[in-house]
């Protein structure tokens, strides 16, 4: 039965779509207001766009309505000036769907307890996405997963809404407008890879440029079109299914360098050579090698988890990506390393684990963020704490640790003093942020096991550091 208000021109779509944005009427909605889509959320508002964050926590909500931020490097006065001015709001209800023209989905794409992907935040939000899906909107998944989720996943839920959106190829180069004249299309779908850095200085989220994919012409146009008014550049590709694997391809090139130095610095620790200092040779060279550094393990919502999802999906081709799959091994055996690191240093001196106190610096994932998904620190205080170690940790971003989907481990962050460090047999760095005085921490602690090279240069203390 055809919808009311539906064509099913793609084309008509499309100019439907272009006029709105080019009248500046368009309304953005965002699902998932975590560190992807509160800064997406807030660049469409900032561009002039009335645009709705939505979440299932209604902490987040109730946090962003009074201008508050929950995430370190998104200020709150930046929500506060959006909110004052109408340009965003923030709802759990999903009925707000019916007044947009764009949304963006940008929910946790976690692995199951089998390393398995877990799409269920996506089926769940595509589901409520479909009740109030209308004819000329334009959907955009944005969260990593494999490719052909957008086609095979999303594409069949957003259909039950009784709209369709053909799906048909193009050619990324030539496309334009008159090629959406003969697809069937009542609604336009998209895959747009997150490329966000949670603390890079560098690279703000609009200056990073934007792979766009759509699952026909007029979804490819009505996406780039979109993008094109917050971001500097967008790059699109001919189909969704190569921006899935375009996201993929950056975060298994870095998580495979990463394994490979992870590996050469084990290597390197039998042969009594610093892989640091090599590291800093080696790249003198001004072509043909970008440096890589080894550390207790992959943090973050994307390097630990793409991999398992290409090679997931890579089962189903019958092709075993053995080379992938050997770098994932390795990232998340480094955590188990770290940790056999410290039994070793405290059995040097005589200790043992079963009862020892021991201090981990560092929850995030990486320094000077605010962000903890998938860090190694969880994993090396639970393996701690399995082998009988009482454990502590401090980090400035984290008060305290709140349950999580894997891990509970009811935490507070201890005060970082000269008394604290004192009484602990063994300080593990684990995320080297830049508050630290490493200095003040090897001068007042018995023993100190450095997984990031941060205590470089410390010599005088060297008979109590152990850089692992």
């Amino acid at each position: 039965m055809p919808i009311e208000g539906s064509t099913g021109n793609g084309q008509e779509a499309l100019t439907f779509f272009q006029r709105r944005l080019d009248q500046k009427t368009a309304r953005v909605g965002v699902v998932g207001l975590g560190y992807v889509g509160l800064p997406l959320a807030l660049l469409f508002s900032g561009r002039g766009f009335e645009t709705v964050g939505l979440d299932i926590d209604p902490a987040k909500v109730d946090s962003l309505l009074r201008g508050e931020s929950y995430i370190h490097h998104i200020p709150a006065a930046t929500i506060r000036e959006q909110v004052g001015r109408g340009r965003f709001t923030a709802t759990v209800d999903f009925a707000a769907i019916e007044t947009l023209d764009a949304c963006i989905i940008c929910v946790p794409t976690p692995l199951d307890e089998y390393r398995e992907p877990d799409l269920s935040f996506v089926s769940q939000t595509t589901g409520s996405v479909s009740a109030h899906l209308r004819p000329n909107q334009l959907v955009v998944l944005e969260s990593t997963t494999y490719p052909g989720t957008t086609e095979e996943l999303v594409l069949p839920i957003l259909e039950r809404s009784g709209l369709r959106c053909a799906v048909q190829p193009y050619d990324a180069a030539t496309v334009t407008a008159e090629s959406c004249r003969d697809v069937k299309s009542d609604f336009m779908l998209a895959f747009s890879p997150e490329r966000e850095d949670p603390g890079n200085k560098t690279f703000q989220t609009h200056q990073v440029p934007k792979v766009v994919g759509g699952v026909n012409p007029p979804s490819a146009l009505a996406a780039r079109a979109l993008y094109a008014q917050a971001f500097e550049c967008t790059v699109l590709v001919g189909s969704s299914r190569v921006a899935e694997m375009t996201k993929l391809l950056e975060n298994i090139y870095r998580c495979v360098n990463i394994a490979l130095i992870n590996e050469l610095k084990l290597l390197c620790l039998r042969m009594d050579i610093d892989v640091w200092e090599v590291i800093e040779a080696a790249k003198t060279k001004p072509f043909g090698f970008t440096p890589f550094y080894p550390g207790p393990g992959l943090g973050g919502h994307c390097i630990p988890i793409d991999p398992f999802y290409l090679t997931w999906k890579a089962r189903a081709y019958e092709l075993p990506t053995r080379f992938i799959e050997l770098a994932g091994e390795i990232n998340s055996s480094m955590p188990g390393h770290a940790v056999e690191a410290v039994g070793e240093a405290l059995n040097r001196r005589g200790t043992c684990f079963n009862g020892s106190a021991i201090l981990v610096l560092g929850i995030a994932y990486k320094k000077d963020i605010d962000d903890l998904r998938e860090s190694p620190s969880l994993r090396i205080i639970e393996l701690l704490q399995e082998r009988g170690a009482r454990v502590d940790y401090h980090d400035p971003f984290f008060p305290r640790l709140h349950k999580m989907r894997r891990y509970d481990l009811g935490l507070t962050s201890v005060e970082l003093t000269a008394e604290t460090l004192a009484r602990f047999e063994a300080v593990v760095i684990v995320t080297d942020h830049s508050s630290y005085d490493y200095e003040f921490i090897a001068r007042h602690s018995k023993l100190v096991i450095d997984t990031r090279n941060a205590t470089q240069g410390l010599r005088h203390y060297r008979d109590k550091i152990v850089r692992c």
